[in-house]
């Protein structure tokens, strides 16, 4: 059976001919060096090339990083070694090597050695520590040296590969081969070790146009891989998967399963030949080097094959070992943090037989199911021992221990709980997926059919595209997780059994009542698990969820990629595992899950008996649950955040509360947003202690204007100026008819002196063009009429008229004071001007007209021949009054 590896293509970069590629252990990097003689760095993340470097004219055909001093190392067809630091680009050592084309360059993983072979058929070892100085040469090949590595089982020994070919195993500080492998009918362009597990084997690939798996101690063939139409250019086993790839000339890179040696896939990106492969320990990404640029792939899963029991026992596969580990081992004095690596004690538990690409316990943590390679075997959790096996694509658990398998897109069997078969089921459809849980489900790729285990009936189909499937404890609740979604269900067991018990037939769609959406959420689902009815997941954004009632709520942001192995009640807290199978936990409190399980059922007695229980740094979140459901009052009691509570006052209208929290914290924001409140509401008094408060003057001068508050309105003007608000003082004053005081504070805040310093600053020109009008008043026209003007109605500004006068006067609001007295003696010899009432110190000219269309005197009588109060134009009281001539002008002598 298929590996059914996943493969996803990552980057695709066009370039000149690629000759070598390596991946960087740490950086999102791959170097690739290239036929034109530049080496290149690729970002895969971004898309981008981070960096380039101009080596030689002449094909660069190996280039490698070493990590560890920042450095890259690359050989070129001009027999010289260079080093470049890949920070600042600077060249480290440039040194000729060899006396031919350089074909190949090795790092050593752990001390300071590279090698490099060549042309001239020498493979050289050099020492960085030492200056770069050659430390030993390595003779015994008779054609081109085209490629070495280090064993990394045993990096004090290294292989070679020959145009000659042979390969020759060699160890460092000897000069002779331990032995020579005559591997095959031409020469031998390139090797790799197995590095996983404990075969001791190592692959070729030839000219001859196949691959070879040999056996380095028995130094014999173990299996040889055909399908190539081409020479044979890059081979490598797989650090992390179960898998060998091959690359060749004829533009095809090819994925072998590395126990059965059976063909997985064939990929062409065509991009022409294939000269490397890059890979990397502890990565599923592979990066390919080809004729016309780089394309990296990543095949599989990242996410650790590891299932945890309701008890706190975890176990994983690492390849083909399995190890367990318990969470409540974790020492007493050890201070749990939520998202710290769990100090576990890890115990090898066996080995599996075959590659495990899932693995999972049963519902009662007996058993232990791994399924891959296209079957699979029940082990017995403590003991590790075989308890059943077969042949499978896929297995799933039923709530209560049976199993079903499916065999392949046409065949599912169901077997019972001791593992005997029960039924055998042919779908009418493709069946892509399984999944267990309280009901059996199978899947295509556009829908999903449920089915009892008991009998295989069709309970319901759905459709969508499933993903994964996930099944509440208590069967009544279940999650269909797609791409980019995630669907809660509620199963109605009743009408199932109703429907069934009732003979009538089923359709293709099953019981129409069997399902109950509840909630949709926009959110991709990576791993999920149920705690009561509450559902636990990671996204795709690596935040952990959870889901109450079609709430969401973050608990934790994870800083890396992290998959969910289970929940332990005893210590409320969820657990994850990583890539690199470090174990954390999570504070999750089960009394508040519970408590918002209750409310969402409307059992809010009972809530209210599980509430005493939840921690007090907790209440602030279940008063924000309470508020998405409406339960305001309810929130208010239980919030403890005084910020919160006080939105929630306002929002339920609960002034007095709010005035409450205002006082206790003292917020001016507060204050003022509780005395709009106030006002909107009529309550005034508390309206005008509240922006007293905040400090609200615009606040108070609209209630104190709108209210006709004059004492008020005067006190907030002295606070306003007290405070330098002085627009609003000025208002108040002048709404009060305080003109004077208004005067003054304009004259209190023009501080002349400073203008004239600041203008001696910065201009002496603009300094000395400010003049006084006493000494030349031909540069301020009419000033002695207006000094007239103002003593003269100085002495009745503060007469008002009453409201009710306004529309009678309004019209000369914008009369000219000046204009007017001016326009008084050019309105006709011998005529009387009347004095009008002055409007808040404003003279009110009016002439009104008769029936017969002449001017009618509107003096009083009692001042008729009189003086006071009266501006007579032709006369010398006015003249001697306002300080004019007969001509009407001012005097120069003024």
């Amino acid at each position: 059976m298929p590996l059914r590896l996943e493969i996803k293509k990552k980057l695709a970069q066009r370039s000149e001919r690629v000759k070598s590629v390596d991946l960087h252990p740490t950086e999102p990097w791959i170097l690739a060096s290239l036929y034109s003689g530049s080496v290149c760095i690729w970002n895969y993340q971004s898309q981008t090339m981070a960096k380039s470097f101009e080596v030689t004219e002449l094909p660069v055909r190996s280039a490698k990083f070493i990590a560890r001093k920042q450095w890259i190392v690359a050989g070129a067809d001009d027999m010289i070694i260079r080093v470049y630091n890949y920070n600042t680009m600077d060249k480290v050592k440039v040194f000729e090597a060899h006396t031919d084309y350089i074909r190949c360059v090795a790092v050593h993983p752990t001390l300071p050695y590279v090698l490099s072979s060549s042309d001239d058929m020498l493979i050289k070892l050099w020492d960085w520590e030492k200056g770069w100085i050659c430390t030993q040469i390595f003779e015994g090949h008779s054609h081109y040296v085209m490629q070495v590595t280090f064993n990394p089982k045993d990096t004090n020994t290294f292989a070679s590969a020959s145009l000659d070919r042979s390969i020759k195993i060699w160890n460092l500080g000897s000069p002779d081969p331990n032995f020579t492998l005559d591997a095959h009918l031409k020469g031998v362009n390139c090797v790799d070790y197995f590095t996983g597990g404990d075969r001791p084997y190592l692959i070729t690939g030839s000219d001859d146009h196949t691959a070879k798996v040999w056996d380095y101690q028995t130094k014999s063939c173990v299996q040889t891989l055909e399908g190539h139409t081409h020479n044979v250019s890059a081979v490598c086993f797989h650090p992390e998967l179960p898998i060998i790839i091959t690359g060749s000339e004829d533009g095809t890179v090819r994925i072998w399963h590395s126990t059965t040696y059976r063909l997985e896939n064939t990929l062409n990106y065509g991009l022409e030949r294939v000269w490397a492969v890059g890979y990397l320990k502890g990565s599923n990404r592979v990066v390919i080097g080809y004729d016309e640029g780089t394309i990296m792939i990543k095949i599989g899963r990242e996410e650790p094959v590891a299932s945890m029991d309701s008890s706190g026992k975890v176990i994983w596969a690492k390849h083909n070992e399995i190890q367990t580990v318990n969470i409540k081992s974790v020492p007493a004095d050890f201070e749990v943090t939520d998202g710290e690596r769990l100090p576990l004690a890890v115990k090898e538990l066996g080995s599996c037989d075959l590659y495990p690409q899932s693995l999972k316990h049963n519902p009662n943590g007996r058993f232990v199911v791994v399924c891959g390679d296209g079957e699979y075997i029940i082990y017995t959790a403590l003991a590790w021992r075989n308890r059943s096996f077969g042949s499978a694509l896929e297995f799933a658990w039923s709530s209560d221990g049976e199993c079903a398998v499916r065999e392949s897109t046409s065949r599912v069997k169901i077997f019972s709980k001791n593992f005997q078969e029960k039924k055998s089921i042919r779908p009418a459809f493709s069946a892509e997926r399984i999944f267990g849980g309280t009901l059996l489900s199978m899947c295509s790729n556009d829908f999903i059919c449920f089915y009892d285990w008991a009998e295989c009936r069709l309970i319901r189909r759905i459709d969508v595209n499933v993903k994964n499937v996930y099944w509440a404890d208590s069967g009544d609740l279940v999650c269909i997780a797609s791409d980019i979604s995630f669907y809660i269900l509620k199963y109605n067991r009743d009408a199932v059994s109703s429907h069934l018990d009732s003979g009538r037939p089923v359709d293709e769609q099953g019981v129409q009542d069997a399902f109950e959406l509840l909630h949709e959420t926009n959110e991709r689902v990576r791993t999920g698990i149920w705690v009561g009815d509450c559902f636990i997941y990671n996204n795709s954004s690596w935040r952990l969820n959870y889901c109450v009632g079609g709430e969401v709520t973050t608990m934790f942001h994870l800083d890396r990629p992290m998959y969910l192995l289970g929940y332990l009640a005893s210590q409320s807290r969820v657990y994850l595992i990583d890539k690199e199978f470090n174990v954390m936990g999570y504070t999750l409190l089960l009394s508040l899950i519970e408590y918002k399980t209750l409310v969402i059922r409307g059992d809010l007695e009972r809530a209210n008996e599980v509430l005493p229980s939840i921690p007090k740094e907790h209440l602030n979140s279940v008063a924000r649950f309470l508020e998405t459901r409406g339960m305001l009052e309810d929130a208010l009691e239980v919030a403890t955040d005084p910020n919160y509570r006080f939105d929630l006052a306002v929002q339920l209208g609960r002034l007095e509360v709010a005035k409450a929290i205002a006082i206790e914290v003292q917020s001016e924001s507060k204050w003022k947003q509780l005395g709009e409140l106030a006002m909107s509401t009529g309550k005034l008094e508390m309206a005008e202690e509240c922006l007293s408060h905040a400090m609200d003057f615009s606040g108070l001068l609209l209630l104190y204007s709108a209210l006709g508050d004059a004492e008020g309105m005067s006190k907030l003007a002295s606070l306003a100026k007290e405070q330098g608000k002085n627009n609003v003082a000025f208002l108040c004053l002048f709404m009060l008819g305080k003109l004077e005081d208004c005067l003054q504070l304009l004259v209190d805040r023009l501080d002349l002196s400073l203008s004239l310093s600041l203008c001696l600053k910065v201009n002496q020109k603009a300094a000395e063009s400010l003049a006084d009008p006493e000494e030349y008043p031909n540069l301020f026209e009419d000033w002695q009429v207006a000094l007239a003007v103002e003593s003269s109605v100085a002495q009745k500004r503060e007469t008002y008229l009453l409201a009710e006068e306004y529309l009678r006067y309004a019209e000369r609001r914008s009369f000219n004071l000046v204009e007017e007295f001016k326009n008084m003696h050019i309105e006709g010899e011998g005529e009387e001007v009347e004095e009008m009432p002055l409007e808040n110190g404003t003279l009110a000219h009016e002439e009104e007209e008769g029936v017969d269309g002449e001017v009618e005197d509107t003096k009083d009588a009692d001042a008729d021949d009189s003086t006071d109060g009266a501006v007579i134009v032709n006369g010398s009281e006015a003249d001697e009054e306002w300080g004019m001539n007969n001509e009407g002008t001012v005097p120069s002598s003024a």
